[in-house]
């Protein structure tokens, strides 16, 4: 496809606007937090990285407590999560001795922070995942994908075109240009346009589930997805940017706001089945929290609390798992080779 001199395509628009490295997004800035851009599920509360400790060791016991294991977030931002589920895995002495961490993180400046805040932990930052391969590895990408760029096609006049950013003048509009799909379709094993009037794509996490599928392929590991996302079989235009916890135009804060969309489960699910893996399901946050006691453990946290810390505690859990807020719009999904049987967390649905 030629792509003309003031044209932009849009995954690349994106890239450039979030990794720049020298003044993009997440390059330059911690957007997380009250104070941020927008705030991620463990910031909120430790209760959900407990629970996601609490599912790591049982799929630990599912695998028979195998002595090497490791622990590899993608994406680790201001690296609280990870930081929560070492404390929380401290509690399980047989699987802390046998498990190693690493962070696979693209920011340097993210990483800096994240060094800063683990210092007191053996964690090892990694930018590919080669050196983990004859080793069994759980994934964990909480809101990974979602922060990755993406490419967007729409069928107009029952042609499919892409959608690219037209750069003129210090102004920047979307302009559509002829492609062919099938090439598109080539790449991913299957007819994306199938059924579909819009289509959103991102290379970018295709290629990561092909460099996972080869670690998972041979190895007893999985992938759990935790994500903003959506279970309709049609695509949807979600591409968004946001500023100071508002949604924004796209093109007013280049590089000062992120840029972001929702998955569709449904075809991410279809990926995952043309690399030789499988999904042992997809839930919302909701009930995947709920299913590993997360009320239970709120209860238990709080027994003893005056009230006003009591109220916080139960004001965090709900917008973890309330269905008008995060319980519903997020999506769990966990991802393996097909020998495996392993449905813990997703006995709600």
């Amino acid at each position: 496809m030629i792509i003309k001199k003031n044209f932009i395509p849009l995954d690349e628009f994106i890239n450039k606007a979030l990794y720049n490295p020298k003044n993009g997004f997440y390059m330059k800035k911690n957007p997380f937090g009250k104070n941020g851009d927008y705030i991620t599920s463990p910031n909120i509360s430790i209760l959900f990285s407990e629970m996601v400790s609490v599912w790591i060791v049982a799929f630990w016991y599912y695998l028979k407590c195998p002595k090497k294991i490791n622990v590899v977030e993608l994406g680790s931002g201001n690296g609280q999560m990870i930081h929560d589920m070492i404390n929380s895995l401290k509690n399980f002495p047989k699987f802390f001795k046998s498990c190693k961490f690493y962070i696979h993180e693209k920011s340097p400046f993210l990483i800096k922070i994240q060094k800063k805040k683990l210092q007191k932990f053996n964690i090892k930052w990694i930018k590919n995942f080669k050196g983990l391969k004859k080793e069994q590895n759980i994934f964990i990408a909480n809101e990974f994908f979602d922060a990755l760029p993406i490419k967007q096609f729409f069928k107009i006049k029952n042609k499919w075109k892409e959608r690219v950013v037209e750069t003129k003048k210090n102004e920047k509009k979307f302009h559509y240009i002829n492609c062919n799909i099938k090439k598109i379709e080539k790449k991913v094993g299957f007819k994306l346009s199938k059924n579909q009037n819009i289509i959103e794509y991102s290379p970018l996490c295709y290629e990561y589930l092909k460099d996972i599928s080869k670690n998972l392929t041979n190895n007893k590991g999985g992938l759990l997805i935790i994500d903003y996302g959506y279970l309709e079989k049609s695509m949807q235009n979600t591409l968004m940017s946001i500023k100071n916890h508002n949604l924004i135009d796209i093109f007013k804060k280049f590089g000062d706001s992120d840029i972001t969309f929702k998955l569709n489960f449904k075809i991410l699910e279809k990926m995952i089945n043309k690399l030789n893996l499988k999904s042992q399901g997809i839930t919302t946050q909701r009930n995947f929290l709920m299913a590993l006691g997360i009320e239970k453990r709120a209860e238990i946290i709080s027994r003893n609390l005056p009230f006003s810390k009591k109220a916080d505690i139960y004001y965090r859990l709900k917008r973890l798992i309330g269905k008008n807020e995060m319980g519903d719009l997020f999506k769990v999904m966990f991802v393996t080779n097909n020998k495996i049987k392993f449905k813990v967390g997703f006995n709600l649905d």
